[in-house]
């Protein structure tokens, strides 16, 4: 079975940077720690302040479902909906 990569790209609406970059903070100790998680890293864009990526790799799709049902995963959807602007990719590697 193949690991599933999720890259998210999360930019700040004007004003909520600081509340964005907080808030990822935050989520990445205790998603880390999920059974089904295997990598769970935070970058912050060099070229766009507010803009973060977080680069993901979850054992399968049930892995990353479970994931999105976690308490610190509903707390960070409170904290920042309306403030930011998501695209999500989830991949196969290939090589």
């Amino acid at each position: 079975m193949k690991d599933l990569i999720v890259v998210a790209t999360l930019t700040a609406r004007p004003g909520h940077e600081a509340t964005l970059k907080a808030a990822l903070e935050k989520i990445v100790p205790p998603s880390r720690a999920e059974a089904g998680c295997s990598r769970y890293e935070l970058h912050a864009d060099i070229e766009h302040a507010g803009r973060f990526v977080m680069i993901e790799t979850w054992r399968d799709q049930q892995a990353l479902t479970e994931h999105e049902a976690t308490p610190h995963f509903q707390a960070l959807l409170q904290e920042v909906g309306g403030k930011v602007d998501v695209q999500v990719l989830k991949l196969d590697k290939l090589l």
